[in-house]
């Protein structure tokens, strides 16, 4: 097989078990208005299941961050395949877990335990894709490999919600994506490789401006103190980690909330709206797609630009989401919700994918990866029962002209990158 086919395959593998981790992760959130329904039959009131479920959401949040950094140093120092396969067995194992449990104290357990292991993951990705590719494409192949979270999920919600539609109660649906993933799982232990020296082919270059200069290239650092004293001294890095926690927690907020939201908010079914709920990540592939090929072709200062822009317009559609008067049609919501996905999703796929390999080159980019991602999940803890309390207090109204100041925030981060950016590239 050419190394060309051979990048390829792994390309494919990763894209194709990643988003299987997202059955695994996607499942709750289909599930959340049965869940209610679930705890409302054991006494608990609607309102009050939505807040203690956002709160499974966020503890599950924080422990996806917790297990950020570290999963970064394990794939850096170790190999990025080794925790690729270890997320999936994890993210089995707990999946099937939920399932067989029931009340608010195991369904916790459940759900911390699979964020904490699917942490592992991404890092590992970066990781493999830091020896496979040349840095000149990037953004084009964290483009395609975001797909697996994108596409993943949006396939993963359309599988779900047929299995809704078949009468699947919610134990099914978490049955079902552990099974999938099991299958997955297979694949990939039989068939991914970790680099292309494996297979008697080079190692591609690295980013030349990458914060190690020529060490870079190596394919693992030399200390952690070293590797954390390197991204703790840069200010752009820190400036990326900011725009992680602003985006990452509007990110999460529809990842957790867009089904409850299309039922309570619009009045759609259950089964309908799992299947609105997919045309969020559908598009936002698309948009993660374009940002990729784009932001390799604008040259060092594209990916900034993408962000600002993606970043202005979402907040104005969260802001007409929050003002606008109740419609008769139900179809505005779902267009303004997908066409939220098409603007921030492509800056968001930057973030712990190309901007970090840009950062850590082959040595560090699963590093960065990880604490770009970290940093950007505790802001996602917020997407849980924080939002879902502004959602009780003030209506969902209230939570998206809430979302749209932080949309802005994350924009006036953006462009104090695209400054520095450009400040770096000024010959003194």
């Amino acid at each position: 097989m050419s190394f060309r086919s051979r990048q390829a395959l792994t390309v494919a593998l990763m894209v194709v078990g990643y988003a299987g981790y997202y059955l695994c992760r996607s499942d709750f959130s289909v599930a959340m208005p049965m869940l209610i329904h679930e705890l409302g039959l054991q006494g608990i009131a609607a309102d009050a299941a939505k807040v203690r479920l956002g709160g499974i959401a966020s503890l599950g949040v924080l422990a996806y961050a917790v297990g950020k950094p570290p999963a970064g140093w394990i794939a850096d120092f170790l190999g990025g395949r080794r925790n690729f396969l270890f997320g999936m067995a994890g993210a089995i194992l707990f999946t099937l877990l939920f399932g067989l449990s029931g009340g608010i104290p195991f369904f916790t357990f459940a759900w911390v335990g699979n964020r904490f292991v699917q942490s592992l993951g991404w890092a590992g990705m970066v990781k493999i894709t830091s020896k496979w590719f040349s840095w000149s494409a990037y953004g084009g192949v964290m483009g395609v490999i975001s797909l697996s979270y994108l596409f993943g999920d949006a396939i993963a919600r359309e599988f779900l919600a047929l299995l809704i539609g078949m009468g699947v109660g919610w134990r099914g649906l978490f049955y079902a994506a552990a099974g999938t993933l099991g299958a997955l799982f297979i694949v990939n232990l039989l068939l991914l490789r970790e680099s292309p020296t494996q297979l008697g082919f080079e190692d591609p270059p690295a980013n030349p401006a990458n914060l190690f200069g020529h060490e870079g290239g190596k394919p693992a650092p030399a200390s952690l103190r070293e590797l954390l004293r390197t991204f703790a001294n840069s200010r752009m890095f820190w400036l990326v980690c900011l725009l992680s926690f602003g985006i990452t927690l509007l990110r999460e907020t529809f990842n957790t909330w867009t089904p409850t939201y299309f039922v309570q908010g619009v009045g759609l079914s259950n089964a309908d709206a799992a299947h609105a709920s997919a045309l969020f990540p559908f598009f936002g592939g698309i948009s993660v797609l374009l940002a990729g090929f784009l932001g390799d072709r604008l040259g060092s200062n594209g990916r900034a630009l993408i962000i600002l822009w993606g970043m202005l317009i979402t907040g104005a559609l969260l802001l007409a989401l929050g003002l606008a008067p109740r419609m008769e049609s139900r179809a505005i919501p779902v267009v303004l919700v997908t066409l939220v996905a098409f603007t921030m999703l492509g800056p968001y796929s930057y973030l712990a994918g190309a901007l970090s390999l840009d950062f850590g080159g082959r040595q560090g980019s699963a590093t960065a990866s990880g604490l770009i991602d970290c940093v950007g999940y505790l802001g996602g803890v917020l997407a849980g029962n924080t939002v879902a309390g502004i959602s009780v207090a003030w209506g969902w109204k209230g939570a998206f002209t809430v979302l749209a100041g932080v949309a802005w925030a994350s924009s006036l981060a953006a462009a104090v990158y695209l400054r520095e950016q450009r400040q770096r590239e000024t010959p003194s």
